[in-house]
């Protein structure tokens, strides 16, 4: 599996970067980087935008389970793209797709042993602020933005091909 590397290093990362947010950082006290962007320490028990944060706990066993079968999925699929040599999936699809199963293991990790994701990374305008979020959210961003380029880039293909 020729991208399984990029999972593995987004999750090295990701994990690298919590750990180092939460060393440094202090909980809701934001330091500024750039104009709009500050390293802020949170914790999300949530899911994104802190869906269901305050559910009552029930949540950490619903969103563990959830994301170890979106994971494994990720896993087989990938796998099966890797020695898939008859259909000649391209890269992107497989770079895409090893984002987001690195980001996905990532803030598994987390919930896994805490219950709650860290979060660090602010983005805002003005008194707008975006929800915070880390390295594991951005690969799973990135890889769903890959993900979308390589269906509307298949579609071309497609289409050129008729």
């Amino acid at each position: 599996m020729k991208w399984l590397w990029l999972s593995m290093l987004t999750v090295a990362l990701d994990q690298l970067t919590k750990k180092i947010a939460e060393a440094v950082l202090q909980l809701h006290q934001p330091v500024a980087i750039l104009p709009s962007f500050n390293f802020t320490l949170m914790y999300n028990k949530g899911a994104a935008f802190s869906f269901l944060s305050d559910a009552g706990g029930w949540q950490r066993i619903f969103f563990v389970g959830l994301s170890t079968a979106v994971s494994i999925f990720l896993f087989f699929w990938l796998k099966q793209i890797s020695r898939d040599d008859e259909k000649k999936h391209n890269q992107l699809l497989q770079i895409a797709i090893a984002f987001i199963l690195g980001g996905a293991i990532g803030n598994l990790i987390d919930r896994a042993l805490t219950g709650e994701v860290v979060d660090f990374i602010q983005l805002y305008y003005s008194t707008y602020y975006f929800p915070a979020f880390n390295i594991a959210d951005s690969a799973i961003t990135l890889g769903a933005g890959l993900l979308i380029l390589d269906m509307l880039l298949e579609t071309r293909q497609t289409k050129s091909e008729q």
